[in-house]
């Protein structure tokens, strides 16, 4: 960190974004007694306080959010030029950061960050998992993985993988008991896992589109209720298996499932195909080599 002028400003934006000097410090690889100074050090040189210590949580004052907010962005510009100078005409290396969601990571990118790692050694791979679209350039990530329609207009997207579709499932002992829905009204009377946003908190409506008439195509939402609330969509699913409810989830996540009949779905004809991942990042970044690599990575393996 000393020979790097901006260390100051990273020491701030790490402890910041872990909400801990000892998770920060593990980070840069210093130590929280280093990093402590480091940073009363800044606070002393800028005459204002940016942190707000106790002695069991780190937050940040009003003028440390605001100062974060400027620089998280400039670190990330920063930190790409460099990457940049670096493997001007080199093979990928260096740390990639990507972010996706939980049930992405065990459905679409386990099974190929082996063998992604084992033919770029000099790649160290960060994975970011969060359900939340994540800000990726104040956060100091190369590319996150998202469904096409939650991405932002100024994103490049990259497709990944082709359309996707939804299935509602449940048990045939489930539907032994409870019967089989026929409309997506008729949710109302059954038993359904519900799954809870992790940035705004809200709940998912389960989305379904009419299979005919007027408003064929037309997508709307239906709200259900049930016994269990997650925010990862996959762990409903053990629930589902034991005949507990239903869900609504990507059908791959449920694919081996659905094979072997321990599930089945239902209101099929009200769940066409949408438009499935992508990866993206910020419209004005230089692509560095890393992330072309993954990009060109994934798009063959998911062809």
């Amino acid at each position: 960190m000393r020979d790097d002028p901006t260390s100051a400003l990273r020491a701030f934006h790490a402890i910041a974004r872990h909400g801990s000097f000892t998770r920060a410090a593990a980070t840069l690889e210093v130590s929280p007694s280093a990093l402590s100074q480091t940073v009363s050090a800044l606070e002393r040189q800028l005459g204002v306080r940016l942190l707000q210590r106790t002695t069991r949580k780190v937050g940040l004052t009003e003028a440390g959010a605001q100062f974060l907010e400027r620089i998280g962005p400039a670190l990330a510009e920063i930190d790409g030029a460099i990457e940049a100078l670096r493997q001007h005409g080199e093979r990928p290396a260096g740390t990639l950061r990507i972010t996706a969601s939980y049930s992405l990571f065990d459905q679409l990118l386990g099974p190929l960050l082996g063998e992604f790692l084992r033919r770029y050694p000099d790649i160290t791979l960060e994975l970011v998992v969060d359900n939340a679209l994540s800000d990726l350039i104040g956060e100091g990530i190369d590319a996150g993985i998202r469904l096409g329609e939650r991405l932002a207009r100024d994103m490049v997207a990259v497709p990944l993988g082709g359309p996707l579709r939804a299935v509602v499932a449940g048990s045939p002992s489930y539907f032994a008991r409870h019967g089989r829905p026929q409309h997506p009204r008729e949710l109302a009377q059954h038993r359904c896992a519900r799954f809870r946003f992790t940035g705004s908190g809200g709940i998912y409506r389960w989305e379904f589109a009419h299979p005919s008439g007027r408003q064929r195509g037309r997508w709307f939402e239906t709200e259900v209720d049930g016994p269990l609330i997650a925010n990862d969509p996959a762990v409903p699913i053990h629930a589902a298996l034991d005949g507990t409810l239903l869900v609504h989830v990507l059908e791959p996540m449920v694919r081996e499932h659905l094979a072997a009949g321990r599930l089945q779905t239902v209101l099929d004809d009200w769940l066409p195909p949408f438009d499935g991942f992508h990866l993206y990042y910020p419209s004005r970044r230089q692509v560095p080599p890393k992330l072309r690599a993954f990009i060109e990575f994934l798009r063959e393996r998911l062809a």
